[in-house]
C-alpha cells in the first residue's frame, strides 16, 4: 500500500513518518538563520557527469530542496542549481529515485 501526502513535492511519501528516521543537517540561509533539514539522499544524475546532488527536507516545511553537493576534506559545500535545464534533470532524477523505492 502506497502512502500519499499533499506536500507538493510529488514524491508520494508520508514525510511525517520518514522524517523521524532521517539524518539531519543545518543550512545557513542568506539572513544567517539556520534551517534544520532531513537528508533524503545524495545522488548522481545520468548525463550530468562528475556532479552529485542532495535532496533535503526542512523539518518545519514540506518542500524538498535540491542542491549540488560537494564534499572534500570533511567539509560539505552546497551550491544552488541555477541552470533551469540542469534543475529539471535533477528534480526528475530525484522523483524517479523515490518512485523506484516504492
Amino acid at each position: 500500500m502506497s502512502e500519499h501526502c499533499d506536500c507538493g513535492c510529488g514524491c508520494g511519501h508520508d514525510h511525517d513518518e520518514e522524517i523521524m528516521d532521517l539524518e539531519t543537517m543545518f543550512l545557513t540561509l542568506d539572513d544567517d538563520t539556520e534551517l534544520e533539514c532531513g537528508i533524503l539522499g545524495v545522488f548522481e544524475v545520468e548525463g550530468l557527469a562528475d556532479k552529485e546532488y542532495i535532496a533535503l527536507l526542512p523539518l518545519e516545511d514540506e518542500t524538498v530542496l535540491l542542491y549540488e553537493y560537494k564534499e572534500a576534506d570533511g567539509e560539505i559545500e552546497l551550491n544552488v542549481i541555477e541552470d533551469d535545464a540542469e534543475f529539471d534533470k535533477v528534480s526528475n532524477a530525484f522523483y524517479d529515485m523515490y518512485e523506484d523505492e516504492e
